[in-house]
């Protein structure tokens, strides 16, 4: 159990970790101010006195960021932390505890006694790439949101300085743990497991999208980003640079451009007007890491081959291509038409013209579809990675019913 064999404390921290930064976009971003139905952080008369000052100091960072608090409504509210309770949590931030760093700071695996809870502990950097405002709008919005393809936020601590995020633990990590660079004896993901991976984030991109009050664009998907539970369900997480989509009569909101290279949709990266589309384009490249097995930047590989999505693209045009997309570790156990039907999906979501890009709704659907076909369909290739590489056969017979077939009609004009 590593952190939690010992009960002394120890204040060496770990500088080194198992998880890669991702190159980001911009700098410094605002936020969205939430509108209607967002959390409330002033403090009610049952909280202990203790707490009081540390939501007060969250209304500080609100207002001092010129993000509305909207004090009228009684939304869920995230729980207040002190400081020394996650210092205790996590033996004093030991090295044994880490679990990886990202642009926010650190993040280490903790217990939380009076719950007997395991749990994610996520500590700002001063200097990192995100800062308070990351903090505020991440607290806001999954204090806000209730869906199972979610991260659950737990708490917060906003003590002086301090700010750290408390989430529900993931046993298994990131996506990217499981997708690249996989160490010796860690079995590679099977193609069920990665269409209801990818399913299960879709499911998540649409609550925000569609189910959420005011709407939310995510603007930072990508494959660490995605953590899995038990039984490998997937969970969207880290909604720092997330921003209020536009509403009535917009089309996109103007800002400057944040997220990840390689992820970034090019419309976004050009002219700064955000869309609920440049989620979708991202979403795009993570179905083809999980489809490849490639990551969306390698600079590893040869010069036409290091960007993820301008080596697919030719690739889309002839359906031979297809058995060599496929990641080589799934050594030919896939069904072809599935297969067929995910390259459709990912090459629609990864169109250069953002109103050529299906909607999150469509996404799912197709997607749900595919979670469920099995890898003995009898069109699945032998288990050899020779046959993997194959031409396909019954090119033809890969459509779609009703709304499916808008993915295969859209690849054949790709």
């Amino acid at each position: 159990m590593g952190c939690f064999s010992c009960t002394g404390k120890s204040s060496k921290k770990s500088n080194d970790g198992n998880t890669k930064n991702s190159k980001k976009l911009g700098g410094d971003q605002t936020q969205p101010a939430p509108a209607a139905g967002t959390l409330s952080v002033t403090p009610n008369v049952n909280v202990r006195e203790e707490e009081v000052s540390k939501v007060d100091q969250l209304s500080l960072d609100v207002n001092k960021l010129d993000l509305k608090d909207d004090t009228k409504t009684s939304g869920k509210r995230a729980h207040t932390f002190q400081f020394d309770e996650l210092a205790a949590a996590t033996g004093n931030f030991r090295s044994d505890c880490f679990l990886g760093e990202g642009g926010f700071g650190k993040v280490f695996k903790g217990f939380l006694e009076k719950t007997n809870q395991v749990v994610a502990i996520k500590q700002l950097d001063p200097h990192g790439v995100q800062g308070i405002r990351e903090f505020v709008v991440e607290v806001l919005t999954l204090s806000l949101a209730d869906h199972p393809n979610l991260v659950k936020l737990i708490g917060f601590c906003a003590e002086g300085e301090q700010r750290l995020l408390v989430y529900e633990y993931m046993p298994l990590g990131s996506l990217e743990n499981h997708l690249h660079d996989l160490p010796r004896g860690r079995k590679p993901l099977d193609w069920i497991t990665r269409m209801k991976i990818a399913a299960g984030a879709a499911r998540g991109l649409e609550y925000l999208h569609e189910k959420m009050n005011p709407p939310v664009i995510y603007r930072d998907l990508k494959c660490s980003n995605i953590l899995l539970g038990d039984g490998y369900h997937p969970k969207l997480s880290d909604f720092g640079l997330a921003k209020v989509g536009p509403s009535g009569d917009n089309t996109h909101v103007s800002t400057r451009v944040m997220g990840t290279y390689g992820y970034c949709a090019p419309d976004y990266a050009m002219t700064g007007q955000l869309t609920f589309k440049s989620d979708i384009y991202s979403f795009g490249v993570v179905l083809l890491e999980l489809i490849t097995g490639r990551k969306a930047i390698d600079e590893t590989r040869d010069r036409l081959e290091q960007n993820l999505v301008a080596w697919a693209r030719p690739m889309f045009k002839d359906r031979n291509n297809f058995p060599l997309m496929v990641d080589p570790f799934l050594r030919g156990q896939y069904p072809r038409r599935s297969l067929y039907q995910a390259l459709a999906i990912a090459a629609m979501c990864v169109q250069e013209q953002p109103n050529m890009r299906p909607a999150i709704t469509d996404v799912v659907l197709a997607l749900n579809y595919l979670a469920t076909q099995n890898v003995d369909d009898p069109q699945s290739h032998p288990a050899s990675l020779q046959s993997s590489r194959s031409s396909p056969s019954h090119s033809g017979r890969n459509r779609y019913e009703g709304s499916r077939q808008t993915a295969g009609s859209e690849l054949d004009r790709d």
